[in-house]
This record gives structure tokens, C-alpha cells and sequence, in this order.
């Protein structure tokens, strides 16, 4: 066990699965569909190429930062900047910093769970065979239907919520590490074999050219700020997940290479996801960009018309709904260790407790696609004129919280913290490796996500 000020935590028990856990953290809903799509129209290889260099100069760096900020302080995001803030004799309103993380994750869960919850309905309707033959119009009515019944939505919102909660409630070994230790190679074994059938099933060669062919001519700035974007929101930084399970690492683990493994893992895992869904897309002459329609309406519709579809089809949406299974106890776990950090709260009630809150506030997403689809309550503003309370909730996260966060904590560990403090949690001499990383975590990484975080409120 660790112990920090605020109380004992458990350790991983190996680098593995600590690895297997920021992966399943890392890898969620958007990996299925943005990444491969977004990559596909912006020059295959080469958005790839430059995705890559942004995965380099912007997401590692803060991953390390992250995990640094978590074993040094081996307590939850507000606690451990406010033990390195003292300790580097800073201002300790730092802490705050650990506070946007939790309301970033709050908020999060609230509508990720809702999402998820989806997949739990398309799971036995897709092996009961429900759209085989189905018409385009009939699968989307369906998918309508679904989203404009709120009692449904609640439920299935609840269901997977529950879920979560029952894991992250019995702690880190018992909970989060049994989940991912058969998890995430159930993840990866069911990936490789939709790619199968896929390959056999659907347009291979088609998919081979969307996402590898190199096209040069496509790269400009917009599409290096999507790729820094992408870059960023992919390996789920700044959302105190990284800097939670940081806290549970022993002083051995290697931070720089773990760092890589996780962004390496997570951009391996989007590609094989793209080779999974697009041969089938192709193959049906449907539309590769509709987002998160791709999962709920354009792949039901593939499914429907493919030898073995019922089963194949299951598959994805048990694979879509482990995806977002690894992420969500990720999300919750910040909220449960702060709680944990203080005696008045067990880490089952408080997981409960927070899986509970978060729950209600969901019911805002859950009402946003039905009883308040009409209400905009931002409508005065031309920018939010059709923005939804999920519209809201979801920018707000996405376009401020996480980006200013990411922006913050490279500051903070760049700047703030000595590089005698960095270079002793990191575990290197002062060579050629660490001055580059804390080169990039001071200017490139700030200058990157900053350009991600005003454009987007712009």
C-alpha cells in the first residue's frame, strides 16, 4: 500500500496491468469511428504521419506530466497539486487544477454513461437477428425510437452506470484490475476477429486506400489542429485519470516508456477499429461519416445484409460496449479516490454515492434527445442557437475544461515544479531524453493544446 497524507492506496500489482488499464482508460467510444474516419479524409497516411508527431510533442509529454504529478502526490488530482505545490513552495490555489479534473469527469460520466447505454440495447437486438434484411429506414426509425423514449434511456443509463459502480466499488484489485485483466484482451481478441471478417465479408482493398493511401496535399493547418486535437482528447489527458492511477504506481515503473506504450496502444487499437467497420461501410455503399450514427444506424444496416451478421453484429456492440465499460471505471475512480482520501467516506459509498449524482445529472442528456430536443437554453447566443443542455454539457467539457486543464498542468510541471523534483519521479539523468521532454511540456505541448483550446472557443 502507498500512503499519502489523505490515506492508504493500493498498488498496481504489475506494470501490465496498470498498462492494460490506461489503455482501456484511453480507449472509448470516439476510437471507434473518429479517429479511423477523421484520418480517411484528411490523407490517410499522412494525417496519420502527423497524428503521430502530435501523439510525440503533445499527448506523451502530458501523459508523463500526468503520471508524474499522480506517484509524486500518490493521492487524487486535487490533493497531489496541492503536496506539489508546497513542496515546490507554489502558489497552492495550484490544487484547483485537480478540482477542474473531477467536474470534467463528473460531468463526463454523466452523459458517457447514457451513451453507453445504447450499446447495451443493440447488443440482443442485433443477435436476435432484429435487422437482418432491415431497410435503411426501418434501422434508423429504430434508432429514433429509441432516442425518443426517456424511460428506456434512464434505464439502460442506469444499467450501465451500475455496473461501473460495482466495480470500482470493491476497490483496485478486486474491481478495477479483475475487469481488466479479462477486458481488455476480450477487447482486443474481439477486434481482431470483426477485422477477420471484415477482410472476408467486406472491401478491404477500398479501406486500405481511405486510410493508409498518403495524400500530401490534403495537410494544412486545419487539419494539424485536428490531428493535435485528436492527439489530445485520444490517450484521455487532463481529465485526472492518468494523474489517478499514477497515484497507484510503484517507484519502478518507468514513466516515459509506459507513456508511450499507452498513446502506441491506443492509436493501434483506432486503426484496427477502422479496418473492423469501414470494409463493411464500403461494402454496402453507406456513408463512412456519420459520426456516432456510424454505430447505432449505418453498421446495423451492414450487419442486416452480411452472412453471419446476427453474431458479427453482437460482437461489435459487445466490443462497443467494453470499450466504453474500461473508459467509464476510469472516469468514475478519481471521484471514488478523492472521496477515499477522506475517513467520513468508504470507497463503496463513494462510489455509490458518485455513480448516484452523476446518474441524475445524466437525466439532462437523457431529456436532450426527447422531452427537451426543443430547448436551447444558451438559444440567445448565436453560437449555442440549437445547443441542447447535452450540447452544453458537452462542450463545456470538451472545448474548455479538458483543454485548459491540459494547457495547466503542462505549466505546472514545466515550470512550476524543479527539474531536480521532474528528473527524480521520472527516472532519468539529466541527458539528451529528459531535456527534450521537458522541452516539449513547456513550449510545444502549452503552444499545441492553447491552439486546440481557442479555436475551439472561437
Amino acid at each position: 500500500m502507498q500512503q499519502g497524507s489523505g490515506g492508504p492506496h493500493e498498488n498496481w500489482s504489475s506494470r501490465l496491468v496498470f498498462i492494460m488499464a490506461a489503455v482501456g482508460a484511453a480507449v472509448g467510444l470516439g476510437n471507434l469511428w473518429k479517429f479511423p474516419y477523421t484520418a480517411g479524409v484528411n490523407g490517410g497516411a499522412a494525417f496519420v504521419l502527423v497524428y503521430l508527431a502530435a501523439v510525440a510533442a503533445v499527448a506523451v509529454p502530458v501523459v508523463i506530466a500526468e503520471l508524474m504529478i499522480g506517484r509524486r502526490g500518490r493521492m487524487s488530482p486535487p490533493n497531489s497539486f496541492l503536496a506539489l505545490a508546497r513542496e515546490a513552495g507554489a502558489n497552492p490555489a495550484w490544487r484547483f487544477v485537480g478540482w477542474m479534473n473531477l467536474l470534467a469527469v463528473f460531468l463526463i460520466l454523466s452523459f458517457y454513461s447514457v451513451i453507453a447505454g445504447w450499446a447495451l440495447a443493440y447488443v440482443p437486438k442485433l443477435a436476435l437477428g432484429h435487422f437482418h434484411q432491415a431497410a435503411p429506414d426501418q434501422v434508423a426509425a429504430e434508432f429514433a425510437a429509441l432516442l425518443g423514449s426517456p424511460g428506456t434511456l434512464a434505464l439502460l443509463h442506469a444499467l450501465f452506470m451500475a455496473l461501473t459502480v460495482s466495480i470500482v466499488a470493491v476497490g483496485l484489485k478486486r474491481g478495477i484490475e479483475r475487469a481488466v485483466r479479462f477486458l481488455m484482451p476480450s477487447l482486443l481478441l474481439m477486434l481482431i476477429a470483426l477485422v477477420l471478417y471484415a477482410a472476408i465479408e467486406g472491401d478491404l482493398a477500398r479501406t486500405l486506400t481511405f486510410l493508409f493511401q498518403a495524400d500530401f496535399s490534403k495537410i494544412n493547418a486545419d487539419v494539424v489542429l485536428q490531428a493535435i486535437g485528436q492527439a489530445f482528447f485520444s490517450v484521455s489527458v487532463a481529465m485526472g485519470l492518468l494523474i489517478t492511477y499514477g497515484a497507484y504506481l510503484g517507484p519502478d515503473t518507468r514513466l516515459g516508456s509506459s507513456a508511450v506504450y499507452i498513446a502506441g496502444a491506443d492509436t493501434f487499437v483506432a486503426l484496427l477499429s477502422g479496418l473492423a467497420i469501414f470494409p463493411l461501410v464500403f461494402a454496402n455503399a453507406l456513408d463512412p461519416a456519420e459520426g456516432p450514427g456510424l454505430i447505432f444506424v449505418t453498421l446495423p444496416i451492414a450487419f442486416g445484409q452480411m452472412p453471419a451478421g446476427a453474431l458479427f453484429g453482437a460482437l461489435f456492440f459487445v466490443l462497443v460496449l467494453v470499450s466504453a465499460l474500461t473508459s467509464s471505471i476510469a472516469i468514475l475512480e478519481p471521484m471514488v479516490s478523492w472521496a477515499e482520501e477522506h475517513a467520513w467516506l468508504k470507497r463503496g459509498p463513494a462510489a455509490m454515492i458518485a455513480g448516484a449524482l452523476a446518474w441524475l445529472v445524466g437525466l439532462a442528456t437523457v431529456f436532450s434527445f426527447n422531452l427537451w430536443a426543443g430547448w436551447f437554453p444558451l438559444g440567445r447566443f448565436e453560437r449555442f442557437r440549437e445547443s441542447t443542455v447535452f450540447d452544453l454539457i458537452d462542450y463545456f467539457t470538451s472545448n474548455l475544461l479538458l483543454p485548459l486543464g491540459g494547457v495547466l498542468i503542462a505549466v505546472f510541471v514545466g515550470w512550476v515544479l524543479s527539474s531536480d523534483t521532474a528528473r527524480a519521479e521520472v527516472g532519468v539523468d539529466d541527458g539528451w531524453w529528459f531535456r527534450a521532454w521537458r522541452f516539449t511540456l513547456r513550449y510545444i505541448a502549452p503552444l499545441g493544446v492553447g491552439w486546440v483550446l481557442v479555436t475551439s472557443l472561437t
